[in-house]
């Protein structure tokens, strides 16, 4: 948005309306703000060039996991082997873990604790591949497969593949057979209590359940990862981000049977930048308060993306019942392409085999911003404000907005939500109560 018409806007609200227009000069402040929340371009970032062998000149000492027994023929168990190499490349300064390319390496689940002795590289150019089935799965890490924890300044990285051989726990979730009991199923890469993490080139794909979670850690850099799913493949989440905070993903393509990226609880700067996600869900803020839990995330930022075949676009979902809060959040510059629900907020969100009890308490949604979205929505309902009756959902701004349906009409469902639109807004965002009716006008004299 235009730093002069935030001034001039601001001047009129101050001028017309006093308080009200106080409680929108905050409002827009925050929006303005977000305005400078920007990711690091690629060409800034520096990641090490990887020697094949031990390198005086290079200053980096080679840890190669067959140097500690691993066959790499997809058959044989190679856990102990990456243990051992990890043990040594952890306790080695400079060191770089390698996983050769050319090879197949089958992993149980295992995990791979710092802190390291100094800035450990992890180089995957070879596949490393799950057991298959999960009757056999260590019962002592049922939820994860490979997890990276108490790292510091690592870089994971590589033209290699991780694949979680997903296909029969899929088979096994209630989602796709209703007689099979609801449980979870392993994570296929976690990045847990960490910072200052880069991430780069490599593939996740056919996880068990989530493909990638990021976990109390800060300073994380994502940047060219491509996650594959089948997209009736489920509860196969993308990027997950949990309790994190400045998280940067970009230049990344996603395409599972959940979310492309999900972000949760306690998470805060959160920058996504050049996003192709399909299939999937799109890029959600949530589910929060399940339980009765509190969920609060801020700062977040989706510039550029691209949407196709996806069930939703961008969406924020929470369920009844919940505390904390959403703000500080904008979306722009995304393209849809035969999405069903392109622009969503769901505070009735009920992922339950049975039906959700009706609660009062909510997860407060505000300060949310939709700018220069356009293309084309599956479902006639192109926007959907599903908001809490308790806690309306508060300063929802849409700008430049353009969603059309091939074979029909387009409409934006409101219930308790509050806002405006200015510029182009199709469809019309006029269904959103807004508490000052005086400085939507104001806004489109302005833009006129």
């Amino acid at each position: 948005m235009d730093k002069f018409f935030f001034v001039s806007l601001l001047s009129l609200l101050l001028a017309a309306h006093g308080v009200a227009g106080t409680m929108m000069y905050d409002n827009i402040a925050m929006l303005q703000e977000l305005e400078g929340l920007d990711l690091e371009e690629e060409n800034e970032v520096e990641l090490s060039e990887i020697p094949s062998w031990r390198s005086e000149r290079g200053g980096k000492v080679l840890v190669n996991v067959d140097s500690f027994g691993a066959v790499g023929n997809g058959e044989s168990d190679d856990t102990e082997a990456f243990r051992k190499a990890w043990n040594v490349s952890c306790s080695t300064p400079k060191s770089v873990f390698l996983v050769p390319q050319g090879r197949i390496y089958l992993i149980n689940a295992t995990k791979f604790i710092g802190p390291c002795a100094s800035n450990v590289i992890i180089q995957i150019d070879g596949k490393v591949v799950a057991p298959d089935e999960p009757k056999n799965w260590d019962p002592k890490l049922p939820r994860v497969w490979l997890v990276f924890s108490k790292l510091d300044k690592a870089v994971f990285q590589g033209s290699g593949v991780i694949d979680g051989s997903g296909t029969k726990w899929w088979a096994a979730s209630c989602k796709k057979n209703k007689s099979n009991p609801c449980k979870g199923a392993p994570t296929a890469l976690t990045i847990d209590s960490s910072s200052g993490i880069k991430v780069k080139g490599i593939t996740i794909q056919n996880s068990q359940q989530m493909h990638f979670t990021i976990s109390k850690s800060n300073s994380v850099r994502i940047y060219g990862v491509k996650v594959s799913s089948p997209g009736d493949s489920p509860n196969t989440d993308g990027i997950h981000i949990t309790e994190s905070t400045n998280v940067a993903i970009q230049d990344s393509k996603i395409g599972t049977g959940d979310d492309c990226i999900s972000i949760v609880n306690a998470s805060k700067n959160i920058k996504m930048k050049r996003i192709f996600c399909g299939p999937g869900h799109g890029v959600s803020i949530g589910s929060l308060g399940k339980n009765n839990s509190t969920g609060i995330v801020s700062k977040v930022v989706l510039d550029t993306a691209v949407f196709k075949d996806t069930t939703n676009g961008v969406r924020i979902k929470t369920w009844q019942g919940g505390a904390g809060y959403v703000r500080g959040v904008r979306f722009q510059n995304v393209k849809v392409e035969n999405v069903s629900n392109p622009i969503i907020i769901d505070q009735f969100y009920c992922d339950s085999p049975s039906s959700c009890q009706n609660q009062t308490s909510a997860v407060e949604i505000s300060e949310i911003m939709y700018q220069n979205i356009s293309g084309t929505t599956k479902s006639a309902k192109a926007i959907k404000f599903d908001c809490s009756d308790t806690f309306p959902c508060s300063n929802l701004v849409l700008s430049n907005v353009n969603l059309d349906k091939l074979d029909g009409t387009v409409e934006t469902y409101c219930h308790s939500a509050q806002g405006f639109g200015y510029g182009v807004v199709h469809p019309s965002a006029e269904c959103l109560n807004s508490n000052d009716q005086i400085t939507q006008d104001i806004i489109y004299h302005t833009e006129l």
